[in-house]
């Protein structure tokens, strides 16, 4: 089963100024809740298509390996990382930035698979979804705290299975 997450906000900000919290891939730390104790392992690195980024985070207590590849990278319009090993049998991020008359449109939509077949299934009903909206919502604060200024507006994430 796949399954979509996607939320968004949008902020009185231009897109340069909305893309540049991403273009430091070490601000994912920022903007990721602390209890899942997310770090970025890469040292010196420049976001760029072909990137690849390694994080350690613990969930429910267990430390987690996770690195991804940035697929597309074209600012500051968007960009996607792609899960190359970790806990999802699939797992690819869209960021969008939309000029919109409001300012900015900061998009996010997750396409991801779990392993284990009906056990992932349940397991995504009993937490993993609801973690990962929490995680979400807990970003979008973040990065309208980072940008510093009055007026964001946020749709609530949601998230669903999809075919693919």
């Amino acid at each position: 089963m796949t399954y979509r997450l996607t939320c968004s906000m949008t902020a009185p900000v231009p897109p340069e100024r909305a893309f540049s919290i991403f273009e430091n891939p070490y601000n994912l730390a920022r903007i990721t809740p602390d209890w899942l104790n997310f770090r970025v392992l890469t040292p010196d690195l420049t976001m760029r298509p072909g990137a690849e980024i390694d994080y350690s985070i613990k969930w429910l207590g267990l430390p987690l390996r996770w690195k991804t590849l940035i697929t597309a990278y074209d600012p500051p319009h968007g960009f996607v990382d792609q899960q190359a090993r970790g806990p999802y049998l699939l797992w690819r991020h869209t960021h969008t930035f939309h000029r919109t008359a409001a300012g900015t449109e900061i998009r996010d939509q997750v396409d991801y698979r779990l392993p284990l077949g009906i056990l992932g299934r349940a397991a995504h009903a009993i937490v993993v979804k609801r973690q990962l909206l929490g995680i979400f919502r807990f970003r979008q604060r973040a990065i309208a705290a980072m940008l510093a200024v009055p007026g964001v507006v946020y749709t609530e994430p949601s998230c669903a299975a999809v075919s693919e």
